[in-house]
């Protein structure tokens, strides 16, 4: 399948995967609370009121939105088709049959799209615009808060439907997942962002600093994925 050009054909694969998938399932979980994030920042990379822009260079980050968002639609189609995941998005496809929170799907979802993901898409969105990370920086900071917003509200709902049921076992994984952050992810990740634009021009070495990353960050979401049955 065509990876989509626009904030609108990326808005279109995530309702499509959303339609496709049953609600329980643990890929659709994370598509869902993306595709959540995704209409909040096209709303405000489509605001047409110059006093009231979000973003300093809208088109850069309509760029990097479906940069960004193409590495996940690239993971699900990949999955579907039967070919192997990356090692950074393969715990969520291996673990999505159930035995987990849903909240344990959107952090590790979150944390493998941001931590492995992001950064990638800064640097390519970059080097295909003739930019400097640091020209991206204060809009990258933008969609920081807008996923403050939008995450903690989510997770909070995820949680919340825990609730009281919460017994010794169920426990530690609430824990667990409770302390993972979205705004030191993304900070980790523009530090990632840093050194792999540094490493542009050295393809071998950037070339083991990826590798390396795509299995660290699968590690960190797999133990974000652990049973809770």
């Amino acid at each position: 399948m065509n990876a989509p050009t626009s904030v609108d054909g990326v808005l279109s694969r995530l309702r499509e995967i959303d339609a496709a998938l049953p609600a329980h399932d643990g890929v659709a979980v994370f598509n869902r609370m993306y595709l959540t994030v995704t209409e909040r920042i096209a709303l405000l990379i489509a605001d047409p009121d110059p006093d009231q822009r979000w973003f300093r260079d809208a088109e850069t980050m309509a760029a990097l939105d479906v940069g960004f968002a193409n590495h996940w639609l690239a993971a699900h189609d990949a999955d579907a088709a039967g070919r192997r995941v990356t090692s950074a998005w393969r715990p969520l496809f291996d673990a999505r049959r159930g035995g987990r929170l849903p909240v344990q799907y959107a952090v590790a979802g979150m944390n493998t799209h941001i931590e492995h993901d992001l950064p990638i898409a800064v640097v390519d969105v970059c080097r295909t615009r003739g930019l400097e990370p640091d020209d991206v920086h204060a809009d990258y900071e933008g969609v920081n808060r807008i996923l403050a917003q939008v995450e903690s509200s989510i997770r909070r709902s995820f949680l919340d439907a825990v609730g009281r049921h919460v017994d010794d076992h169920v426990g530690p994984v609430v824990h667990l997942i409770s302390t993972w952050n979205i705004d030191k992810a993304r900070d980790l990740a523009w530090i990632t962002a840093e050194t792999i634009w540094a490493l542009r021009r050295t393809r071998f070495l950037r070339g083991r600093f990826l590798d390396g990353l795509g299995h660290t960050v699968g590690m960190t979401s797999r133990a974000l994925l652990i049973p809770t049955d």
